[in-house]
């Protein structure tokens, strides 16, 4: 990768962070306000729309984007040795799965199947962030 390349695709990544952070943190909110329609609500049917075309119109590519464009990163800088970078890609795995439960939780509200409360996902909607703030620190601070 050439070294004009470079800043570009970092700061492509960012914003693909920043992007899919932002639906990450948004999704399980909206999980909340559902967790407490009634199902067949115009509310709960409202809700089924939103949450959806979130997932898959930014969160989704958000997270695509931020995995290619940082294995992109990590290629060229030569991370792979580094053990910062493999306490970040850790809780990059970590956050993939939430996302995973996030996109299965999404089916279960489309399907008015819902198994969890409102508490649930208002905890639930802090894990990205105790997971972004090491993932930050790692990247930044790189203290490994």
């Amino acid at each position: 990768m050439s070294a004009e390349l470079y800043p570009w695709i970092k700061a492509l990544h960012v914003i693909a962070v920043i992007a899919w952070m932002a639906g990450m943190l948004y999704l399980p909110r909206l999980f909340v306000y559902h967790a407490t329609a009634a199902k067949g609500s115009e509310l709960s049917e409202t809700l089924k729309v939103m949450e959806r075309r979130l997932l898959r119109a930014i969160v989704n590519p958000a997270m695509i984007a931020a995995w290619i464009l940082g294995l992109s990163l990590a290629w060229a800088g030569d991370r792979w040795g580094e053990g910062w970078f493999h306490g970040k890609l850790a809780l990059l795995v970590a956050m993939q799965i939430l996302h995973a439960a996030y996109a299965r939780w999404r089916r279960h509200f489309a399907a008015d199947a819902n198994r969890h409360s409102a508490r649930f996902y208002r905890f639930m909607n802090e894990a990205p962030t105790v997971l972004l703030v090491a993932i930050v620190i790692l990247a930044v601070v790189k203290p490994l």
